[in-house]
């Protein structure tokens, strides 16, 4: 039997939970009309034509506009009923709060609020961390808010590593959170 099919909207925004005097959104999108592109069973039979066509519904400004991107696919039932691994939710709140409190040491306020000017400050990387990051201007052809973006979420992500100078392998992750959507 074929799970239900999804919805028809190319892109789906809800408000998520933020702390008060915080704004965040929370998108969905699929990757294409009938919403199992990359299935492991390959329920998709979506043609490349459909895919990319389905995939400009969402304009690339729009998308310039969204800090991290994750593509989430099915998880198999044997993952699901397994007992869980990783860190404890309390190992992960403490080093959240840690990032919280060097931010507003640092820069008096969260790396969300930052302005670009304040992003050239706070967020420089390091030179190979620069490399990395010219590069990939240089090959995805980013605007300069996709460069700042990704320099506030690299600085995030140094801050939850616990270091001062954010390196190549911070700037590594903050851009492989901006490639959900399938090139084709």
């Amino acid at each position: 039997m074929r799970p239900q099919r999804p919805s028809r909207n190319a892109l789906k925004s809800i408000a998520c939970v933020a702390p008060e005097g915080f704004e965040q959104r929370c998108n969905s999108a699929k990757g294409c009309p009938c919403g199992y592109l990359g299935h492991p069973a390959g329920l998709c039979q979506c043609t490349p034509d459909q895919i990319l066509r389905y995939q400009s519904r969402v304009s690339g400004p729009l998308l310039d506009r969204i800090d991290m991107q994750i593509e989430v696919g099915p998880v198999p039932p044997d993952i699901l009923q397994a007992d869980a691994v990783g860190e404890l939710s309390e190992t992960i709140a403490a080093r959240v709060h840690a990032a919280f409190e060097r931010q507003i040491a640092r820069q008096g306020k969260t790396n969300q609020q930052l302005t670009p000017r304040e992003i050239d400050r706070f967020c420089k990387p390091d030179s190979s961390g620069q490399a990395v990051l010219r590069a990939a201007m240089h090959k995805l052809h980013w605007s300069a808010r996709a460069y700042h973006r990704v320099l506030r979420v690299a600085r995030t992500v140094a801050d939850l590593d616990g270091q001062k100078q954010i390196g190549s392998k911070h700037v590594s992750e903050a851009i492989n959170l901006r490639r959900a959507l399938r090139q084709l």
